[in-house]
């Protein structure tokens, strides 16, 4: 049994050790299996063969369709002959800190300038209780987060605790403060060659500060300063969803799509069957883009509603 986050709520669920990795299955009709943490692990998967073997075989506890798994940015050239598929990550290189802040608009220097200039603070820190006190009320500070519910809203100390424990031996929080106000925060996770964003989250009552500006250039300064090639944020494109303010924040500030091999491989007549039909890439890669598009504006709606609705 390993735990898991879903959505903000930890739970045990079953997996299978094949050497280091524990392997996990996900889905109902068609299931998938997937490396554990595959997005915060410090190296790359080595032995696929291993695994793909392992699932395949007769004896294995663990029946599913489809093994999948990525390279890790910046190994962009496929190693394996297996099918695969580019992956949209959104990456900005931080070996040269003026190379970026050169390229960037004229707004995205501007806003950095107007948060020194408003008095915010950025610090590196470790996770201590005080922080941890500060992260819970910086959760706490709206329960829609871009117009979706936002899973961290009103967990306590303890909770909040068992989030950000993740990972510390190789990560630093990038910290903003107004006064002695937590205002912004970054997680960044070191995975050899990259660094990875795992939480990122300002407070929307001090936006005209500009805090998560100052906090990512913080991030880029400190990358460099570590020898990280790249920092990855995420996907810029999530299948055929390619809009949206997360992705622009992320062009204004440097970041571009970089196409990262993803590989599956069928392990079941039904996951040929279902590779073949592409419905391994799931609703949001095979939904034309309009169509996400609209039921992304309704749901955003619908929570705005909801929350609207609700007793003060």
């Amino acid at each position: 049994m390993v735990e898991i986050s879903v959505r903000g709520k930890w739970a045990s669920v079953p997996a299978l050790q094949i050497g280091s990795n524990f392997i996990l299955v996900r889905g109902r009709f068609l299931k998938t299996a997937c490396l554990h943490n595959e997005n915060w692990l410090a190296t790359e998967l080595s032995d696929p063969d291993s695994i793909i073997k392992a699932l395949k075989s007769p004896a294995s506890p663990t029946r599913a369709d489809i093994f999948t798994f990525a390279q890790h940015p910046p190994h962009t050239t496929p190693k394996y002959e297996y099918h695969f598929e580019l992956e949209s990550i959104a990456a900005v290189r931080t070996n040269n800190f003026d190379e970026w802040w050169n390229a960037l608009p004229h707004e995205g220097r501007k806003n950095v300038r107007r948060a020194q200039k408003r008095g915010v603070v950025v610090k590196v820190r470790e996770l201590d209780e005080d922080l941890i006190s500060e992260l819970m009320e910086l959760n706490n500070e709206s329960p829609l987060r871009q117009n979706i519910r936002f899973p961290h809203y009103g967990k306590n100390v303890d909770q909040v605790r068992k989030d950000q424990s993740t990972y510390l031996e190789r990560s630093d929080f990038v910290c903003a403060y107004f006064g002695a106000e937590l205002v912004g925060c970054m997680k960044l996770v070191y995975r050899g060659e990259s660094a990875s964003i795992l939480q990122f989250i300002s407070k929307t009552s001090h936006y005209d500060k500009r805090p998560a500006n100052a906090v990512l250039a913080k991030a880029i300064e400190l990358c460099q300063l570590k020898n990280i090639a790249y920092l990855t944020y995420g996907m810029m494109d999530y299948g055929n969803k390619r809009h949206g303010s997360l992705r622009e924040f992320k062009l204004r500030n440097g970041f571009t799509e970089m196409l990262v091999p993803r590989y599956y491989v069928p392990l079941s007549g039904k996951g040929r069957v279902c590779m073949a039909a592409k419905l391994h890439r799931g609703l949001i890669g095979v939904l034309p883009p309009q169509v996400i598009r609209l039921a992304v504006g309704a749901r955003a709606r619908w929570n705005r509603l909801m929350q609207s609705t609700k007793p003060v």
